[in-house]
């Protein structure tokens, strides 16, 4: 799409009187590219080159156990928000959320040259934000004292596959070597971490990533991988 559509303030009026409107996938895009997108997406699986970040809220489980149900819902409900916004800052498409995890791409469908460096400071910003968040919760809720309450974050660039997978159930997605080692390199962050791979730490750059590269033994993987604290 090359003509611009006011999302908010009084020009968008006339749009959303025909249902165009900020996207659900990214409210920086608006439904018509949506539609555009999905239908793409369900004609064809195409190689597209990005960076995808999972972020997983760390303690969420153990604290499942030990508080009421709706401040469970709460909490998860705050982790969803304040990721999504932080990845929509930055251009990402917050693609899944996956129990007490998210997953994001930046590249696609919004073009960014500097997509590696988008989503560092998207995880910087996730990591802000939450923390934030994870302060107000603890002056709420005494029961939050003493948790580990905080985000583990991981980020690959690469070529991936997207489209719709799957057919009893079929999911829009992305799939392939990039988003495994992205997830395993989430699962070894520790709480309050961003890790990175060498591809991240070389398209970013050291302004971006500032941490020197360490072997982490990662799950389904032969070698050790080499990350990035950023």
């Amino acid at each position: 799409m090359k003509i611009p559509v006011p999302l908010r303030g009084p020009a968008s009026m006339p749009f959303r009187v025909f249902g165009i409107r900020p996207s659900r996938m990214n409210p920086n895009t608006c439904t018509v590219c949506e539609l555009m997108f999905t239908r793409i997406m369900r004609a064809r699986k195409i190689p597209v080159d990005v960076s995808v970040l999972f972020a997983d809220l760390r303690g969420y489980t153990a604290l499942s156990q030990s508080l009421p149900p709706d401040a469970v819902s709460s909490l998860l409900d705050a982790f969803y928000d304040e990721c999504a916004g932080a990845i929509w800052e930055y251009d990402g498409l917050l693609n899944k959320t996956i129990g007490d995890s998210v997953m994001a791409i930046f590249g696609f469908p919004i073009q960014l040259p500097n997509h590696a460096e988008q989503a560092v400071r998207a995880a910087r910003e996730i990591q802000r934000r939450c923390e934030a968040r994870r302060r107000t919760l603890l002056a709420e809720n005494g029961g939050l004292e003493g948790s580990e309450l905080g985000v583990g974050i991981g980020i690959d660039s690469g070529t991936v596959s997207f489209g719709e997978f799957g057919r009893s159930h079929r999911d829009l997605t992305a799939i392939g070597p990039v988003v495994n080692t992205a997830a395993r390199a989430q699962a070894a962050a520790r709480t309050g971490e961003i890790l990175v791979t060498r591809t991240v730490y070389e398209r970013a750059g050291r302004d971006q990533v500032r941490g020197e590269g360490q072997e982490y033994p990662l799950k389904g993987y032969e070698a050790p991988v080499q990350l990035y604290a950023a």
